[in-house]
């Protein structure tokens, strides 16, 4: 019996014991759905919302005052370093050479409460003082209005932009918002503008946010020393570390910081979006498997004990390819072939399965585009030939072992 027969005889096997091979197959078909769904929508999501991520802190590093922290664990008093000024900034902005886009940015209070007319929000709002690149550099776009002009800026004039909350708390849908006034700390400020809806998946709570001219979060303060903030995005991601050499350089020399000294301020490389939506994609991935290995033990467990089952209805069949000449390589073929057959049906019907709900889930939660995920189809496709032959070859090597005129007597 050669191989081509072998797998005729496998085919025919399957096809006589139809309701057998077909649970068995489906239970396959779970566990690959399982595995290529879950996966197939995290790269659908991820390819979906890679572009919108590269607004949200991607290729930017931040500089800002070290928090003077008082006395250590050990009870050591910690040196403590001057915040950084506005006249600091201004220096660094007019002397840094890097091809960059900076921001400049001040919280002038957390607790701000604003009120219009008769609404008011809660006390519980971000003022935070910008320049006008600190808006694209933090992926915030206008949904009403306009941005600072540079009169406004220079002059602290006392316009303002509103969060999305502060939006829909103050005013209804469809009111006329550009134009009108709100007030909090006792000064009444106009709206040039509201920003579009961020939600959480921003780094700070923009919505709940609203941003007026530095200059003019910079007098409100009353001589109160603000936490002045550069968020600095790099033009070729591939010049990172030279651009963050460069502004430490540049800021040790505005700061006077002497040779062999640490830095006075904090410099830090921004963790983007796209690296937190890494963390989080690979925890779904590793759950996605975990439950896909799971399944697929089950399937395992069952396709070996039909095959066990298989391989004792057929005891006399075996003792008769045995007496006509079959070697115990052609048996063992035989069966495994029964195995694989059974477990690539199953896992074609999952990997097809699996796409198709990849994709739904995937554009429910705002992804676009068909994604067919050919790394997750390959794996797919190993692992039903993994668990066919691990399932199959216990029972294959029993049915080869058997004795010939101990199968013909059987009964």
């Amino acid at each position: 019996m050669n191989l081509i027969e072998n797998i005729r005889e496998g085919l025919r096997s399957v096809k006589a014991n139809m309701l057998r091979s077909v649970i068995t197959g489906l239970i396959i078909t779970l566990g690959i759905t399982a595995l290529v769904g879950i996966l197939s929508a995290v790269d659908g999501i991820e390819g979906s919302v890679a572009e919108s991520l590269s607004s949200l802190g991607a290729n930017t590093f931040s500089i800002e005052s070290k928090i003077n922290r008082g006395s250590n664990q050990s009870g050591v008093t910690e040196k403590t370093y001057p915040p950084l000024m506005l006249n600091e900034a201004e220096r660094f902005m007019d002397q840094y050479k890097v091809p960059s886009t900076i921001s400049l940015s001040a919280n002038l209070t957390w607790v701000a409460e604003v009120k219009h007319m008769s609404k008011k929000t809660n006390p519980n709002v971000a003022v935070t003082g910008i320049n006008n690149e600190y808006m694209p550099l933090k992926g915030l776009e206008l949904l009403k209005g306009r941005t600072f002009s540079q009169l406004e800026l220079d002059n602290g004039v006392p316009s303002i932009i509103l969060g999305y909350k502060i939006f829909t708390t103050l005013y209804n849908a469809n009111d006329s918002v550009v134009g009108t006034e709100v007030a909090f700390s006792g000064t009444q400020f106009r709206v040039i503008g509201v920003n579009k809806e961020k939600g959480q998946m921003a780094e700070d709570n923009y919505d709940n946010m609203v941003f007026i001219p530095l200059i003019k979060a910079n007098q409100m303060a009353q001589g109160k020393g603000l936490r002045y903030e550069f968020s600095i995005g790099i033009a070729d991601p591939t010049q990172m570390d030279y651009a963050m050499a460069e502004a430490t350089g540049l800021m040790r020399k505005i700061r006077h910081d002497q040779l062999g000294n640490p830095n006075s301020f904090l410099l830090e490389k921004s963790e983007t979006a796209a690296e937190k939506l890494q963390s989080i994609t690979m925890s779904i991935r590793i759950g996605g498997i975990v439950i896909s290995f799971i399944t697929l033990l089950g399937s395992a467990i069952a396709l070996m004990n039909i095959m066990m089952v298989s391989v004792t209805e057929r005891t006399r069949e075996v003792g008769v390819r045995k007496a006509l000449g079959a070697t115990p390589l052609r048996i063992r073929q035989q069966f495994l072939i029964e195995a694989l057959v059974i477990c690539f049906l199953g896992g074609v019907l999952g990997i097809i399965f699996g796409i198709l709900l990849g994709n739904f889930t995937s554009s429910l939660l705002g992804a676009k585009g068909f994604t067919v995920p050919w790394m997750w189809i390959i794996i797919g496709l190993v692992t039903c030939v993994a668990v066919g032959l691990l399932s199959g070859y216990y029972p294959a090597n029993k049915a080869s072992r058997l004795d010939p005129i101990e199968s013909l007597r059987f009964e």
